[in-house]
């Protein structure tokens, strides 16, 4: 009989975990091993709805475009200027195929760049989802007068009780960062038209998925590797083997902003 992801072997957890491709931002493989909640606001649809009244879109860091993708799918009319960035060769792609069916291009960008690739006040749309370090500045400058910014951070302090049971107590800045990012937003000279943030529920159901998570979402466990928390995940194979799951909060924080 074949062991379901809780109870399978840890050796044999941790070598699948480390198997699985980390291209691209498609989370399926994590169906029926990892829950997470959503916020309330809708990330696609909300950059469905402004995409659609775009003329010109820039998404940065698209990783590998489904998630951009799925926001034009729902536009109903697609931007004459289709553009996005991405650091990683592989996500990179991926993108290109992604977009392609909308007349979209991306930009292969170095992970040390601090410039975009493209011209002054050139969108009137600037979109991210879960950006490594969105370059607000940057936005700013590439966006037209008028023009509109939508990003959906992963805030300060997500995942906090995952990387903590790996790394131990770590600096917790978590009830400044609201006040810290909107403060950034506006020294870049963009105008903050709203910012929320949300609390969601993350449920990991085997080692398995951990492992793959904390491979594929870098920034969780920046020097993350099997061999060098082992011990750290053989405690948390054992914690979900008596409780059933190991759960934990992420932070979504999300950022609506124009260029004055």
């Amino acid at each position: 009989m074949t062991a379901t992801p809780s109870t399978a072997p840890f050796e044999d957890q941790l070598a699948e975990g480390s198997a699985v491709p980390t291209d691209g931002w498609d989370f399926s493989w994590f169906t029926g091993r990892a829950t997470e909640e959503r916020p309330g606001w809708g990330y696609v649809r909300l950059c469905g709805e402004r995409l659609g009244s775009a003329r010109a879109a820039l998404d940065v860091d698209t990783g590998g475009g489904e998630v951009f993708a799925e926001a034009l799918g729902r536009a109903g009319r697609v931007p004459a200027v289709v553009r996005a960035s991405e650091r990683w060769a592989p996500n990179h792609r991926l993108a290109a195929t992604a977009l392609a069916p909308f007349g979209g291009s991306v930009a292969l960008v170095d992970a040390d760049a601090v410039r975009l690739p493209f011209d002054d006040a050139t969108f009137d749309l600037v979109t991210s989802r879960h950006p490594v370090a969105f370059p607000y500045p940057e936005a700013a400058r590439v966006l037209a007068p008028g023009g509109t910014l939508l990003v959906q951070e992963v805030g300060a302090g997500s995942n906090r009780a995952l990387y903590e049971f790996l790394m131990g107590p770590q600096e917790n800045r978590d009830a400044a960062y609201v006040d810290e990012l909107s403060a950034r937003v506006t020294a870049a000279g963009l105008q903050v038209v709203g910012l929320r943030d949300a609390l969601t529920r993350v449920e990991f159901l085997d080692l398995a998925s951990v492992v793959h998570f904390l491979r594929k979402v870098l920034w969780t466990v920046p020097d993350f590797t099997v061999e060098r928390y082992r011990d750290r995940l053989r405690a948390l194979y054992d914690h979900i083997a008596e409780h059933g799951s190991f759960v934990c909060h992420s932070r979504r924080t999300l950022v609506e902003a124009r260029r004055v």
